[in-house]
């Protein structure tokens, strides 16, 4: 009788498993972690010297970018949309507003116009078809 080849069910063919930490990004990841402290005392002294590249990756890992923080804003809302932007544009131009954020307000009292538009749209649309029936 002939001898199978192959692995008998319920039986591993590598009972002692993948071999743990060979993997090439282990490797290197284990290579990277040993030349740590060296490697981050040339970036030191390269930045000492005036490489920028060498500055500016040691800051970005200490000093994480600055995200910008959302400060309130008082502003009359009284009034028709285009009351409210001309609001918007004098408070930016007066200097009360930074030109981003009234940037950021003309644009959603663009948007809610086009909503108001639409709905306006809408209701007049079912009138008509209310009136052929």
């Amino acid at each position: 009788m002939k001898e199978s080849t192959k692995f008998q069910p319920g039986v591993s063919g590598n009972p002692k498993g993948k071999p743990k930490d060979k993997t090439p990004a282990t490797l290197l990841r284990k290579s990277i972690a040993e030349a740590m402290p060296e490697i981050i005392l040339t970036l030191i002294e390269q930045a000492k010297a005036g490489d920028v590249a060498a500055a500016k990756c040691l800051l970005d890992r200490v000093c994480p970018t600055l995200k910008p923080q959302a400060q309130p804003i008082c502003l009359p809302v009284n009034g028709s949309l285009a009351e409210q932007g001309g609001e918007i544009i004098r408070a930016t131009m007066k200097g009360q507003i930074p030109p981003d954020i009234g940037a950021q307000l003309i644009t959603a009292l663009s948007n809610q116009g086009k909503l108001v538009e639409l709905q306006e749209l809408t209701r007049r649309i079912d009138e008509l078809e209310q009136v052929k029936k």
